[in-house]
């Protein structure tokens, strides 16, 4: 931000101020950044719903245009309308790794009925996981080991992580279409 431009910050009211710190720390981080992170930037002591209005607010002043403030589960951050991709894409035209239907299967498995074993995936699927599905999974921040079962050989617990959510734009696990809805997308993209 220039000199001027925090001049003309810190001139402006305590809340168009704070909206302005709001928006440059979103838009300069690669990450969401949780709520409390953001109330450190304030001033003065914020309660989480006035952040979370102030928010709101910011939000609304990003409406119409290519980019907007979402909320997911790691916190907030800007990122581009879906309308606005093809037009990105030209910029980096690297294609978005693909994934083979075991590993997405397995991502729904572990998604819908977490957690789950090894054991559990392969009873549902039908066939074996390999390591290699999972190794994919965790290397790319989508699940995670959250324990063990308490039965003999004491296999892994996975869960989904707070990654996956970011990377789908979603707050909770809920906002999945539900499983009807998913077995209907599996089977059209197969």
């Amino acid at each position: 931000m220039s000199e001027a431009a925090v001049r003309n910050a810190s001139a402006l009211s305590g809340k168009a101020s704070l909206k302005i710190i709001l928006e440059t720390a979103l838009l300069t981080c690669a990450e969401p950044l949780p709520l409390s992170e953001l109330k450190k930037l304030s001033d003065i002591a914020m309660s989480s719903h006035q952040m979370e209005s102030l928010l709101g607010e910011l939000a609304q002043d990003w409406q119409g245009r290519g980019v907007e403030l979402i909320q997911v589960a790691g916190g907030w951050r800007f990122c581009a309308m879906a309308q606005m991709q093809p037009y990105l894409d030209r910029l980096n035209p690297q294609k978005p790794p693909r994934y083979s239907r075991a590993v997405l299967e397995t991502l729904a498995i572990i998604a819908y009925h977490q957690p789950v074993t090894r054991g559990d995936i392969e009873e549902i699927r039908g066939v074996a996981v390999s390591s290699h599905i999972l190794k994919t999974l965790e290397t790319r921040g989508w699940i995670d080991v959250a324990g063990f079962r308490d039965t003999p050989g004491r296999p892994e617990l996975f869960v989904t992580t707070t990654q996956l959510l970011d990377d789908l734009n979603l707050r909770t696990l809920q906002e999945l279409p539900s499983l009807k809805e998913m077995g209907a997308l599996i089977e059209q993209k197969g």
